[in-house]
């Protein structure tokens, strides 16, 4: 790791420890479930996509969700799992990608990176546990707050940031706090990226500083949350591991090749994309209620 500062050697290492311990975790939890479909294509196309537009800044969570819901391909109490599992591998790859290429004080990424992961190990506990019509009801907010987040993005209504490359005092605590909650959330399919760049502008950092903080969060903490989805089975083998295969290519390319992009048009076609994806979880979660409520009075 010669070249590295403390903070990039610490991450890599941690990267590493977990990765090991993803994989291991992973091909256990398929010997248990046993027989189960594999990736499809489409689920690799989807991956190659998404891992693209999040490399450029776009996120992934939001839009692999929603294509997830217009496919009908993955259960609804299943995506948070499949998400943090099958897009672990991009996550990993883009923090090599930038915390190497844009240096930021390192005691603020380690500590910005670690409390997300703190959230995400709880938070994906809890999702475990939750029955659907709740996570339905999570996702579709989520989905809400991420369409209302693009939105802002494309009018210009969100800050653009200063130029800081580091926190002290009461912002870096503010920092580490919100985004442990911010990780805890990535449980629940909220992405991190869309918030975590969106607080720092705000308290003043410069837009890139937030990707090596923002990807390396993702690529400690998706890991650990897949380590509890894999405890309560509850995600979707095939689509997940088409995720894992397609997205490589995406962050390759879009780091690589493409580099910059006006992506205004194409987060416009997330947004409603996402936007129907919203409605139609809000929609499910609903009719699991209404069907919960019937039950009972029948009953």
């Amino acid at each position: 790791m010669t070249g590295l500062n403390p903070g990039q050697a610490l991450l890599f290492a941690a990267l590493a420890i977990v990765g090991v311990i993803f994989v291991i975790g992973w091909l256990g939890c398929r010997s248990r479930m046993g027989s189960a479909p594999g990736p499809k294509l489409l689920d690799m196309a989807t991956g190659f996509i998404v891992a693209l537009g999040d490399t450029l800044g776009i996120g992934s969570f939001a839009p692999t969700t929603a294509i997830f819901k217009l496919r009908q391909n993955v259960a609804d109490e299943n995506i948070p799992g499949t998400l943090n599992v099958g897009l672990t591998a991009p996550a990993m790859l883009e923090a090599f990608i930038f915390v190497t290429a844009v240096v930021v004080d390192p005691w603020l990424m380690v500590s910005v990176i670690g409390a997300s992961a703190v959230g995400a190990w709880l938070g994906a506990g809890v999702v475990g546990r939750l029955p659907r019509r709740q996570i339905q009801f999570a996702m579709g907010v989520a989905l809400l707050f991420a369409c209302i987040v693009f939105t802002l993005v494309n009018l210009k209504l969100l800050p653009g940031g200063g130029t800081a490359m580091t926190l002290s005092g009461w912002r870096f605590v503010l920092a580490v706090g919100l985004n442990f909650v911010f990780g805890a959330l990535m449980s629940v399919g909220i992405g991190l990226y869309a918030p975590c760049m969106i607080l720092l502008a705000l308290l003043g950092m410069h837009p890139i500083a937030a990707f090596p903080i923002m990807t390396g969060a993702c690529a400690l903490l998706q890991p650990i949350a897949s380590l509890r989805f894999f405890r309560s089975e509850r995600f979707a083998w095939g689509p997940a591991l088409g995720l894992a295969i397609g997205s490589i290519g995406g962050v390759l390319i879009a780091a690589y090749v493409i580099k910059a992009l006006d992506v205004t048009y194409l987060r416009w076609l997330v947004s409603v994309v996402v936007l129907y994806a919203a409605v139609s979880m809000l929609r499910s979660a609903f009719q699991e209620r209404r069907r919960a409520v019937s039950g009972s009075v029948a009953l």
